[in-house]
C-alpha cells in the first residue's frame, strides 16, 4: 500500500463510496492518533494537536489550510490558545472517504514543523 501522504485527493460527488470497515482496518494504522467519532450523525476523523501558544497554533492552522486548498478538500479547524482540533470528513457523502484519511496523514506530516507541547 502506498503511503497516504503520497496520495492525492479525488473529487467526490454524492454517490462516491464511503470507506468500509475493511478500508478502515487498512487505513487507520497510518493515522493511529486520530479518532473516528460520530458528530451530527456523521462519521468523522478527529484529532487535537497541542502547542506552546496561540501563535504556533495559528501558524499550524494556516499550514493545514494551505494543504487543504492544494488538495481541494477542507477540514473543520478549531484554533484555540495552545491547541488545534482538526476534523476531516466528506461533506458530499456525509461520512468518511479515503480522502479524509489522506488528509489526516498529511496533517500529521505537517505537525512536526511546529513545536508541539
Amino acid at each position: 500500500m502506498a503511503n497516504l501522504t503520497q496520495e492525492k485527493c479525488i473529487a467526490c460527488h454524492k454517490d462516491a463510496p464511503r470507506v468500509t470497515e475493511a478500508d478502515i482496518a487498512e487505513l487507520k494504522p497510518e493515522i493511529p492518533d486520530w479518532n473516528i467519532v460520530e458528530e451530527e450523525g456523521e462519521s468523522r476523523l478527529k484529532r487535537t494537536y497541542k502547542f506552546a501558544d496561540f501563535q504556533t497554533a495559528l501558524a499550524f492552522t494556516n499550514k493545514v489550510g494551505e494543504a487543504a486548498e492544494a488538495e481541494g478538500h477542507h477540514p473543520a479547524l478549531l484554533t484555540e490558545w495552545g491547541k488545534v482540533t482538526v476534523r476531516w470528513w466528506t461533506h458530499a457523502i456525509s461520512g468518511l472517504h479515503r480522502n479524509d484519511f489522506i488528509m489526516a496523514a498529511k496533517t500529521d506530516r505537517i505537525a512536526p514543523e511546529f513545536t508541539q507541547k
